[in-house]
């Protein structure tokens, strides 16, 4: 059952300022949208915020300490879930589908970390500045997978590496 962070990342780390993301591609919202399309998908309530909407066809799970400051609309098309803590939202994504997408903000990428299989990351060739990063991917972690070049950035798949095996074992 993996869970999967995706995002846009800026050459130096930066996802946004905590209200919108620097940049905006029209290749990289259609894959987005192809890539979760049908699985649930744990986002912070700042990042549902700077949407602005409810996405269709996939289950958004919103994490908040304050689920009364979230809106979920009284509507057969949305499917939306609100979750107190990270790992509530994992395991509500989990209980729907075996692929799980966690779409940020930087405070949930963090907490779920630990818990991350895979990054499908929008690598931009360019700084940007913000507030929010995306927590640091150590190679001795991480497995780069997958590239695929495009004019201003690249597509990006990493995998975690598996643990090594106790000395002695």
């Amino acid at each position: 059952m993996p869970v999967i962070a995706i995002a846009i990342v800026a050459a130096n780390g930066v996802l946004g300022d905590g209200e919108k993301q620097p940049f905006e591609f029209a290749e990289d919202w259609a894959r987005y949208k192809r890539v979760t399309m049908g699985h649930p998908m744990v986002m912070g309530r700042a990042t549902h915020d700077a949407i602005g909407r409810w996405l269709p066809g996939r289950t958004t799970i919103v994490v908040t300490r304050d689920p009364a400051r979230v809106d979920v609309p009284d509507d057969p098309r949305v499917d939306a879930r609100v979750a107190t803590s990270v790992d509530e939202a994992l395991a509500l994504g989990r209980d729907l589908d075996e692929t799980v997408y966690v779409a940020g903000g930087g405070t949930v990428y963090a907490q779920a970390w630990d818990s991350l299989d895979e990054l499908d990351l929008t690598e931009v060739r360019a700084d940007a500045e913000g507030s929010v990063v995306f927590p640091s991917i150590d190679p001795a972690v991480w497995e780069e997978y997958r590239r695929e070049p495009r004019g201003d950035f690249d597509f990006v798949g990493y995998r975690r590496r598996s643990p090594l095996p106790a000395a002695g074992q």
